[in-house]
């Protein structure tokens, strides 16, 4: 992507978040979401925290009382603002996300190929600004399926906000393969992720790394299929693997050991 058509997905993505927050009661801003203690609204206020944070803006002087739900630090930092704007009207917390996306937008816009090559600190590690608004494309399209999904109202699955994020959640895969579930040697895994955003996922073993396959085995060792939902929930650390094979949401063929083992191993993220 050159650093405009970043820019591009990221208006897109912030863009469909507004118009699907607009609709919303104050009762559906409250709502419970797959993110333990999240409400519609503090995913929102999450969003506005991390671009005011990019925007230069000073941090609250504020302290979360309920921390017990955060894993690490980069989940300390994001609770600062969320339990900030908690007590604040969803229609409020929109206005900032609009107010915010704009300037940051506005900024992005007037950045030269030498701005986005300066370093910075990244949820993955030390890189360019312009690695760090790859990963807000991807991040914050997650964020908008965890609101529609609380509110029922499934959308954003095809186009290119989506392809981009398939993009990072499959290259993942492999790790979750060979090192996380420890398929031995010699094995082929083939992800079926099924809708308009869908695609096929080969990966081999051998010595003792995964990486992708060309092409798909005619008969892999275990093939799961699951739709672009499970995938994204699966790999975001939202749902547990096992009550999603419960619940029927993948299916596997083959081997069901290896299955099994990967799909409780999915989620890649911090």
């Amino acid at each position: 992507m050159s650093d405009q058509e970043i820019v591009d997905k990221l208006e897109r993505v912030w863009g469909s978040m507004a118009e699907l927050c607009a609709t919303f009661s104050e009762q559906e801003w409250k709502l419970a979401t797959d993110c333990p203690k999240w409400s519609v609204q503090d995913h929102v206020a999450h969003i506005v925290g991390t671009e005011s944070r990019l925007a230069g803006r000073p941090v609250p002087d504020h302290t979360p009382q309920e921390m017990e739900h955060v894993k690490n630090d980069i989940g300390k930092g994001n609770e600062v603002w969320v339990d900030f704007l908690r007590p604040r009207s969803g229609a409020d917390v929109l206005e900032a996300f609009r107010e915010v996306t704009a300037a940051r937008l506005q900024r992005l816009r007037a950045m030269s190929a030498d701005d986005f090559s300066e370093p910075t600190q990244t949820p993955v590690g030390p890189g360019a600004i312009r690695d760090f608004m790859v990963i807000r494309i991807f991040d914050c399209w997650v964020h908008e399926q965890d609101v529609r999904r609380a509110v029922g109202r499934p959308g954003h699955l095809e186009g290119p906000v989506v392809v981009h994020s398939m993009d990072r959640m499959a290259r993942a895969m492999p790790f979750v393969v060979g090192k996380k579930a420890a398929a031995p040697d010699g094995t082929a895994v083939v992800f079926e992720i099924t809708g308009p955003a869908g695609r096929t996922l080969p990966i081999g073993v051998e010595s003792g790394r995964a990486t992708f396959l060309d092409t798909p085995p005619a008969s892999p060792n275990v093939r799961l299929t699951m739709d672009v939902e499970t995938f994204t929930c699966l790999g975001n650390g939202r749902w547990e693997g096992s009550p999603a094979l419960a619940a029927n949401k993948v299916r596997i063929d083959g081997d069901r050991a290896l299955g099994e083992a990967i799909v409780t191993r999915m989620n890649f993220m911090v």
